[in-house]
């Protein structure tokens, strides 16, 4: 494997880490949620989930093994209540977000394009979640924030 293929398939990783704590990290704000946002949290849980399962099949096209989803995620915050639930879906698209960036810089040709768009969806479910956009979504040192960490926590 080329060096460019390792970068990329650790990229791969590192998103399909982000979509199993985004999976999780729905659970939990469906269980919170207000009925007047269950079905966008519901809609955002179906993408994720779709996300997951495509990123599963492209870590095996490049020869890797799936990371697999953890029991459990610690979450960054309380989330008792359906306004905490927003707070953390916001979270939750930033981190994605995030790692999607990293996987546009990785990637080249289809694969970059997927990532950039999944970039974009998780974006723009930010900016509903949180009334607000940043700067540069994906790419919190540019908008002012603290980068999450690599392995997001859900």
């Amino acid at each position: 494997m080329s060096e460019d293929e390792d970068r990329e398939l650790r990229a791969l990783q590192a998103a399909l880490a982000a979509e199993h704590a985004a999976v999780y990290g729905y659970g939990v704000v469906g269980g919170r949620i207000g009925e007047k946002q269950r079905g966008e949290a519901r809609t955002a849980y179906d993408a994720h989930r779709a996300r997951r399962d495509a990123l599963v099949r492209e870590v095996r096209d490049l020869g890797g093994r799936p990371v697999a989803a953890a029991a459990g995620y610690a979450l960054p915050f309380p989330v008792p209540d359906a306004a905490a639930a927003v707070r953390f879906a916001a979270e939750l698209e930033d981190r994605v977000a995030a790692v999607y960036s990293d996987l546009v810089r990785a990637a080249g040709g289809e694969r970059r394009a997927l990532a950039a768009e999944a970039l974009r969806e998780a974006a723009v479910r930010a900016v509903r979640w949180r009334g607000e956009s940043v700067a540069f979504p994906g790419l919190a040192e540019r908008a002012g924030t603290a980068p999450p960490s690599a392995a997001p926590t859900a």
